[in-house]
């Protein structure tokens, strides 16, 4: 199901078969319908200012409900419309990961739209989670199609890096807690059994300090936070037993899906496995971690030897990519940091689903291809994914509209004292999430380095 429930808390948390009611502009304009397999709403207030923001939704898990939606949040949907905006939103032809359909649903929308209702002065993308390296994806590869894009809490690393990454943590967590478990790290035939085999070992690793220790080690090696509840404070940053639990956390309630589960369905769609650790070494990329003190730190407590168990994941039997499906999630998409139009991307700071590190790797390559001058990148500092109010999306974008209307960006107003204060003019309502009142919290903020990056054009190991 789409990542809900608990998560919910976390996350702020697609021929024609046309059955809509087309009005007249400039009487309000509302239709949904479907084209193809995706259905979608559109919502064009009577005075509406001619931009368009097309919204693409997060990750929907393989067999759930794939409804459509045009906003984050019913509150900004309804602050976008009464200040002039028209909105409009797809569900995708399918479920999981979805970007190729997405990629095309996204524009077969927009093309509706030009017919249907009128062609948008701007277009603005955006979208949350998965719909923002969906955002990224439609202005890289539909720049003459967009004025700016906006992806929050986005995939922004490219999807062979994420599922690379979620490898890794795969990897370290059989290699050193189900050495002779059945658990299928690749070509997974029977996902919710392997899902229920992996909760199973969290739970009883988690049972113990060793295993504690040895999750620690595994969400390093990812940069997962150790602040996984945005209702209470960050733990201290020697506050290691706090932060091992809000690891385990992502890991068992979030994570590990992923890694598990879901990661059968992207083979199924890519026709084969995608991903590969070969030549990795994890000492390294240890080191490398902002993690790294806490895990010396539980390894010391329960008496277990890092340096050993590092040597046991380096000295693993490596897995390797199916080239063509490597080469399907490459197109599915990695970016090239070409940017043909401004983007400004918003992370919350205790992200452990798609972690902060997604944005140096996509500022990285933004300042390869030399278009860093476009991108700016802002931080909520508050655990969860997605975990925005609605005030602080609409800050954000005050700031992203202002840089269209007068092509520079306003430094002074992306400072965090100038973005908490626009966002807390927006009113208490605004300021909650799921019914519950957060103090605007953007910060001044530098995430890691990515763990595992991969550009467009890096190499594919056979």
């Amino acid at each position: 199901m789409r990542l809900r429930s608990l998560v919910l808390l976390l996350c702020l948390l697609a021929a024609c078969t046309n059955n809509a009611k087309e009005t007249a502009h400039p009487a309000p304009t509302s239709l949904s319908g479907s084209i193809g397999a995706a259905q979608y709403e559109i919502d064009v207030p009577a005075s509406w200012n001619g931009d368009l923001l097309l919204f693409s939704h997060g990750y929907v898990a393989p067999g759930s409900p794939n409804g459509v939606q045009a906003a984050p949040t019913v509150d900004a949907r309804t602050w976008l419309t009464s200040h002039g905006y028209a909105i409009a939103g797809s569900s995708y032809s399918s479920t999981g990961w979805a970007l190729d359909d997405a990629l095309v649903d996204q524009m077969a929308l927009l093309d509706f739209f030009n017919t249907h209702v009128g062609k948008p002065k701007r277009v603005i993308a955006w979208g949350v989670s998965l719909g923002g390296i969906i955002t990224a994806g439609l202005v890289q590869l539909h720049p003459d199609r967009f004025a700016a894009a906006m992806p929050l809490c986005g995939v922004l690393s490219g999807g062979v890096a994420t599922w690379n990454s979620e490898l890794d943590a795969a990897y370290a967590f059989k290699a050193l807690l189900a050495p002779q478990s059945t658990l299928q790290l690749v070509n997974i035939t029977d996902p919710n059994a392997n899902g229920q085999l992996a909760a199973q070992l969290v739970s009883s690793a988690a049972a113990q300090p060793q295993g504690v220790a040895r999750l620690a080690l595994v969400a390093a090696l990812t940069d997962l936070p150790g602040w996984f509840d945005p209702r209470l404070p960050e733990p201290a940053a020697t506050d290691y037993a706090t932060q091992a639990a809000a690891q385990i956390a992502w890991e068992s309630r979030v994570d590990f899906s992923f890694a598990f589960r879901y990661r059968a369905e992207l083979e199924h769609r890519a026709g084969g496995n995608p991903s590969w650790n070969t030549g990795v070494d994890y000492a390294a990329q240890l080191a490398a971690s902002p993690n790294r003190p806490e895990v010396q730190a539980l390894y010391a407590q329960a008496g277990l030897d890092l340096q050993q168990d590092l040597r046991t994941l380096n000295a693993g039997p490596r897995i390797k990519p199916d080239p063509a499906a490597a080469a399907y999630l490459e197109r599915n998409i990695t970016f090239d940091g070409n940017l043909a139009v401004p983007v400004l991307a918003v992370h919350t700071t205790g992200d452990g689903l798609v972690i902060p590190p997604n944005e140096s790797a996509y500022a990285d390559v933004v300042t390869a291809a030399h278009k860093q001058f476009l991108l700016r990148q802002v931080f909520v500092h508050r655990a969860g994914h997605c975990a925005f109010t609605t005030a602080e999306i609409i800050a954000a974008l005050h700031v992203l509209v202002r840089r269209m209307d007068t092509g520079q960006w306003d430094d002074a107003a992306l400072q965090p004292v100038a973005m908490n204060a626009q966002a807390r003019a927006q009113g208490a309502t605004a300021n909650q999430i799921l019914g519950l009142s957060f103090e605007p919290s953007f910060e001044a903020y530098a995430p890691a380095e990515y763990p595992r990056p991969f550009a467009k054009g890096s190499t594919i190991p056979a």
